[in-house]
């Protein structure tokens, strides 16, 4: 393998027995989130603890790549220039003359 190779071609196969043990806690969890009430005294929200953490376990285990935006969001232009100064009021003129 040469020096400069992919991330992708260093990426071992994940271990078969942990691979198959995670699966079947996924489809347990599944299974046992359809069967338990949403929320527990014990586990709280139980579709995070019997489906999210072994689904994101199983992810973890395959180094799947997270998803990437399709469509980057623009960076805001900035206006050329300094920062606004704030004008200085214009001195009233006196209305009347005062008396000599």
């Amino acid at each position: 393998m040469t020096r400069h190779a992919s991330f992708s071609q260093n990426v071992a196969t994940p271990d078969p027995q942990l691979d198959r043990w995670l699966r079947n806690a996924v489809f347990a969890g599944l299974a046992l989130s359809l069967l338990l009430p949403w929320r527990s005294e014990w586990l709280g929200f139980t579709p995070l603890w019997l489906l999210g953490m072994p689904l994101s376990a199983w992810w973890a285990l395959h180094r799947f790549r997270l998803p990437v935006r399709q469509e980057p969001v623009p960076a805001r232009r900035r206006r050329p220039g300094g920062q606004a100064r704030r004008r200085r009021k214009p001195l009233a003129a006196k209305r009347f003359a005062r008396a000599a």
